[in-house]
């Protein structure tokens, strides 16, 4: 399973998630033709007829894009006077109700929620803000900032300093602040040092200085950082991602080999993530929603080709033996073709 992430040869020339603009890799795509007033009309029928027709509220939101889904709510309210969520919330339950009513969220209040819900309540759900910082882009972590504070009134990095603390705390805070320099100039002779830094500062001393390793993966940019992982390579013989296995533990570890993957494959991560929803006694269903829904615009297309190569499975059919019912028709829906 490790060698999808040891294996560096196409690393300098592989896309990158993090500075993604298009949407080409989405697997939802704008409906053409699209009227806004006929989806809310059929939306109206399928949620106050006698008994829901689910059908129809899977066909219409999977198949359009947030963008749509929009213009859909607001059309909706018009005709009605009410919003479709909470006609969504009031017709259906559970896991399908979670999902329908995350499809008709726009993407920043969604991550919002996300967020808000891993830091509330006793224990923060520390692998959910590791996922989201360590995934998004600079303009998406501005963006959830930029919302967390109009809605609460203080500042998300504020909120987010009192839930976590040292190294691991230290690190999520630097993500948090989504200054990841964005440079698309590498400089060559910077790696090879940076990455001679992290052989000193680890594999060769007693005991580890993780301020360097902070320091470095969570501020240099995308290319610059896959230079330095190139060049740890040739210096150690050792992908840094095995050193950091090997020297750290506990949440730190856990957040430093999150960048790293998402230095080589945001898809590949997030289909990890997918996979580890799936396996063991139950399904989390909470993670599927989150990837399914935020991704499905931007590289959900790139996530099913890394999780076939590292799962010798389709996605699609994953999802299929470990998810029924609507639940499993909306993600099906939303995953497309099985590849």
């Amino acid at each position: 399973m490790s060698s999808v992430w040891d294996d560096l040869n196409l690393l300098l020339d592989s896309s990158d998630s993090l500075s993604i603009t298009s949407s080409a890799r989405g697997t939802i795509k704008e409906k053409p033709g699209f009227r806004p007033a006929e989806d809310a009309a059929a939306l109206r029928v399928a949620i106050e007829g006698i008994g829901t027709t689910e059908k129809t509220l899977i066909d219409i939101l999977t198949q359009r894009t947030n963008a749509q889904r929009q213009l859909i709510c607001k059309a909706y309210q018009e005709a009605t006077g009410r919003t479709l969520a909470d006609d969504l919330k009031g017709d259906t339950h559970g896991d399908f109700e979670d999902i329908l009513v995350a499809l008709i969220t726009p993407p920043t209040q969604f991550d919002l929620q996300q967020f808000k819900q891993a830091i509330k309540g006793a224990g923060t759900s520390d692998s959910t803000l590791i996922e989201i910082f360590a995934s998004r882009t600079n303009n998406q972590i501005k963006d959830l900032s930029d919302a967390y504070l109009k809605e609460t009134g203080r500042s998300l990095l504020h909120d987010l300093q009192s839930e976590v603390s040292g190294d691991y705390g230290k690190s999520l805070l630097l993500l948090a602040e989504g200054k990841r320099d964005e440079s698309p100039n590498v400089d060559a002779a910077k790696a090879k040092a940076e990455a001679m830094v992290l052989y000193e500062a680890g594999e060769k001393r007693w005991g580890t200085d993780e301020s360097k390793f902070i320091d470095i993966l969570c501020c240099r940019s995308v290319p610059q950082l896959r230079q330095t992982l190139v060049e740890y390579k040739n210096l150690t013989g050792k992908t840094l991602q095995q050193s950091i296995e090997n020297e750290m533990s506990g949440k730190l570890e856990k957040i430093l080999v999150s960048i790293v993957k998402c230095m080589k494959s945001v898809p590949a991560y997030l289909a990890e993530h997918l996979h580890e929803g799936m396996k063991g006694m139950g399904t989390t269903e909470s993670i599927l929603t989150r990837i399914m829904v935020s991704r499905s615009e931007i590289d959900l297309m790139d996530i099913k080709v890394e999780y076939k190569k590292l799962f010798g499975c389709s996605l699609y059919s994953a999802i299929e033996s470990e998810t029924s019912g609507d639940y499993q028709r909306t993600l099906l829906r939303i995953c497309g073709e099985p590849v």
